[in-house]
């Protein structure tokens, strides 16, 4: 079998949905100014995903990893590669997404879709389980998988080949320090983006009360999850802020991984 270590999967052919004129213009490139040593890609415009391969005998279960940056850019180590190394310690097979950005939320939609669709067709190549694919993602790249998992809306691309026959929506999400999630947050009302149902994967759920993205993002998800009768584990630290990782603090909040690690493998059958 081929190797797929590091593997680097291009998401669309000849015709990628919601491309500009423009995006030939950009090139994708690291932020130099940054207030911490994390790496941040912008300009993407050229989606794919990163195969990281768990080690021992498969099939294995996969997570779609999506980092965060605010939809601007791309936390790529923090955010993504720190996760890959997470899951891959814990049985699952991992994909970095690179998804389009800066501002283009319709765009990374499609890039999210497209890329467990793609995880699911190619699952033999890959060696995993097409039905124990989840995702994962921060702040804005939380948003992204609550979008995935729970769209109000179909799709807005055109199925382009019997990749697009395969579903989307993950099997579970977990969404660390989400932001984007609520439209009233006294009221703790989901966006209108969102719909809620039996087909809602279950969801593992982070934040800390001082995220000044606002706390009220995770306990409207795991309102909305218990309305809809739909499993979900949230943890509520009182401190910890925005934009930590994994253990990226000195403050409680950066234990989050290790009841995730045991939420992740309950997911999975992984005992």
């Amino acid at each position: 079998m081929e190797n797929i270590l590091h593997k680097v999967i291009p998401l669309w052919k000849e015709v990628k949905p919601f491309a500009r004129e423009e995006d030939a213009l950009l090139h994708e490139h690291l932020k130099e100014e940054s207030p911490d040593d994390n790496m941040r890609y912008t300009d993407v415009t050229e989606p794919t995903i990163t195969c990281f391969p768990a080690a021992w005998k498969g099939p294995h279960p996969a997570v779609l990893v999506c980092p965060g940056g605010a939809y601007r850019a791309l936390a790529w180590s923090h955010e993504g590669l720190d996760y890959c190394s997470f899951l891959n310690q814990n049985g699952f097979t991992a994909f970095l997404l690179k998804y389009r950005c800066p501002d283009r939320r319709e765009a990374a939609r499609a890039d999210a879709a497209r890329a467990m669709r793609i995880i699911r067709a190619r699952a033999a190549e890959f060696n995993i389980d097409p039905e124990k694919v989840g995702m994962i993602g921060s702040s804005a790249g939380a948003h992204l998988c609550a979008v995935t998992a729970a769209p109000a809306e179909p799709l807005p691309y055109e199925p382009q080949d019997e990749i697009d026959t395969f579903s989307y929506r993950p099997d579970f999400t977990a969404l660390i320090y989400p932001a984007y999630l609520f439209s009233n947050k006294e009221t703790l009302t989901p966006a209108p983006e969102f719909k809620f149902g039996p087909e809602t994967p279950p969801a593992f759920i982070v934040q800390a009360e001082d995220d000044a993205v606002q706390v009220e993002n995770a306990l409207t998800w795991f309102l909305a999850l218990r309305r809809a009768q739909v499993p979900c584990e949230m943890h509520i630290w009182p401190e910890g802020g925005h934009g930590y990782g994994i253990a990226r603090t000195g403050k409680a909040v950066a234990d989050w991984h290790i009841p995730a690690a045991k939420w992740f493998r309950r997911q999975a059958g992984i005992l």
